[in-house]
């Protein structure tokens, strides 16, 4: 059978972008906190992140929602999670979770002095503790595992074409 007539027509997919920002917590607590968002189309939090473009390199796509929501501009090179979302309120979709990294107090401010856009409510810490809490459950595992990939250094490179990914 020939790919031929798959590739003239070709199923529509979604492919989302998110980012696990990490802190360590500046009240001393010394706990590490992921940073999330509140958006306003959904119940509970997410992590920063939406769709990549027609064309857009999926880090790219990562990187300019995480800077449109938050203000920080990370190099998003390795993928922590890889998610496949049946089709139901959205559709059909590939999730990537990409490393943020453990952010600097200067990053901090950035966040905390950063307006979001309107459809985001507000930006939220959360400890790994309070995930389960805040998130709807799918989500909730998707941030779990990431995390677990991030505490055990067992992410994936992000490649183009089989080439590894500039930073920028």
């Amino acid at each position: 059978m020939s790919n031929i007539g798959i590739m003239k027509n070709p199923p529509g997919r979604r492919l989302g972008q998110q980012a696990l920002v990490l802190r360590v917590d500046p009240e001393g607590s010394g706990r590490i906190e992921a940073l999330m968002v509140d958006p306003e189309y959904m119940d509970g939090l997410t992590l920063p992140g939406g769709s990549a473009e027609q064309g857009e390199l999926p880090h790219f796509a990562a990187r300019r929602h995480l800077e449109t929501e938050t203000g920080l501009v990370l190099p998003l090179r390795t993928i922590l999670a890889v998610d496949y979302v049946p089709a139901a309120k959205f559709p059909e979709g590939i999730d990537l979770v990409y490393s943020g990294g453990l952010i600097r107090p200067e990053q901090n401010e950035i966040v905390r002095l950063h307006r979001p856009p309107k459809e985001i409510r507000r930006l939220h810490w959360v400890p790994r503790s309070k995930v389960a809490t805040v998130m709807n459950d799918g989500q909730s595992r998707r941030v779990q595992d990431a995390w677990d990939s991030w505490e055990h250094g067992s992410d994936l490179p992000l490649l183009v074409n089989g080439v590894s990914t500039p930073a920028s």
